[in-house]
């Protein structure tokens, strides 16, 4: 890439929530052109008319395209379509040669029976599971850097992974099985209006769904096997909390007897002392309001009794979706990971 030239990106799904959040960081990175932005819907509105928060900063329109439409004179893609409908896009996007950040679930996985068990139907396209990077970089940083296509994780999947990666790496996760409890904010169901995310049912309201069966759980699995847990068993129950933004998950390990809260530091500070976006917190727990509206993770939490309570929080949908493709792309690109994402969180 030439040092005084910009990246030429397009978006192809732009009109939702995720979509927003890449423009409002893409927009305004400083190595970046956002050329065009397609959707389904809105054709031919402003981003600003539909994205409020951008009005006045774009003049930008949304277009109908098809994927060698989105590619043409670009250097990349961000797919922002939802699972199973960016399986129907991805072959003419990869027969164009262009660089691809696909934020769906569908190259997540590398099986793709387990696929078609937690995504409801056969992958469009099975023989390229297993050729994508998987965009999380406090695991995947060198494959992320060498990728042409990468697969972004999903915000659940995200979270969890991190609550839980420094045990992994230290052999605390070799035939176990963990539970975990994650709230996550209404922002993750998508724009679409639903009876589960309407205001009046979820603003005062606490539920589980998708208990033992939602789609993050094999991506978590996966990830953290790669890592070195063995035989893991996962019970996963998110909860859908009245909130916008974030995720808080809590993971419960079993742990030796002798094993204390200095060791559990240890091992944090070990498995994150070179992440930039990952905060180790040792006086307080993990929090929502901490990371809102930010890249940055926070991880932390405590031992009792042989059980450590493996905590994260992050914003659902930046470093949990739109900032985490961004964070790829910056690797993918040879840019310095934290270029134009570096921002403090909102607080409160």
């Amino acid at each position: 890439m030439n040092a005084t030239s910009k990246t030429r990106v397009s978006l192809l799904g732009g009109t939702g929530y995720g979509g927003a959040e890449l423009l409002r960081h893409l927009l305004f990175h400083p190595a970046v052109e956002v050329v065009k932005v397609g959707a389904i819907d809105h054709i031919g509105e402003r981003v600003g008319d539909v994205h409020q928060s951008l009005l006045g900063r774009t003049d930008l329109i949304f277009e109908e395209m098809t994927p060698a439409q989105a590619a043409q004179d670009v250097d990349l893609v961000f797919l922002g379509v939802p699972h199973r409908v960016a399986a129907t896009l991805m072959q003419p996007l990869i027969e164009s040669g262009v660089k691809v950040i696909d934020l769906s679930g569908d190259f997540r996985l590398l099986d793709a029976d387990v696929y078609s068990q937690y995504y409801h139907g056969p992958h469009a396209h099975p023989e390229l599971l297993g050729s994508f990077a998987y965009g999380l970089p406090e695991v995947q940083r060198e494959n992320i850097a060498n990728a042409t296509h990468i697969a972004s994780p999903g915000c659940f999947a995200t979270c969890v992974t991190l609550a839980l990666l420094p045990a992994a790496r230290a052999g605390l996760l070799r035939e176990a099985r963990v539970q975990v409890v994650a709230m996550t904010g209404s922002s993750g169901s998508g724009q679409t209006p639903r009876i589960g995310t309407h205001h009046p049912l979820r603003a005062t309201n606490l539920k589980a769904y998708r208990a033992l069966d939602h789609q993050h759980m094999p991506e978590i699995v996966q990830t953290l096997t790669l890592q070195g847990a063995i035989g893991l068993k996962l019970d996963f129950i998110p909860v859908s909390a009245p909130l916008q933004r974030g995720i808080l998950a809590v993971a419960f390990v079993q742990v030796p007897a002798d094993f204390d809260d200095t060791q559990a530091q240890a091992i944090l500070q070990t498995a994150y002392a070179d992440d930039p976006f990952v905060r180790v917190l040792e006086k307080r727990l993990p929090e929502v309001n901490a990371v809102k509206g930010s890249m940055y993770v926070e991880v932390g939490g405590r031992v009792v009794d042989g059980t450590w309570t493996c905590q994260a929080a992050l914003d659902n949908l930046v470093k949990g979706g739109a900032g985490q493709a961004i964070q790829s792309m910056n690797l993918m690109l040879g840019y310095p990971e934290t270029l134009g994402l570096d921002a403090p969180p909102l607080w409160p």
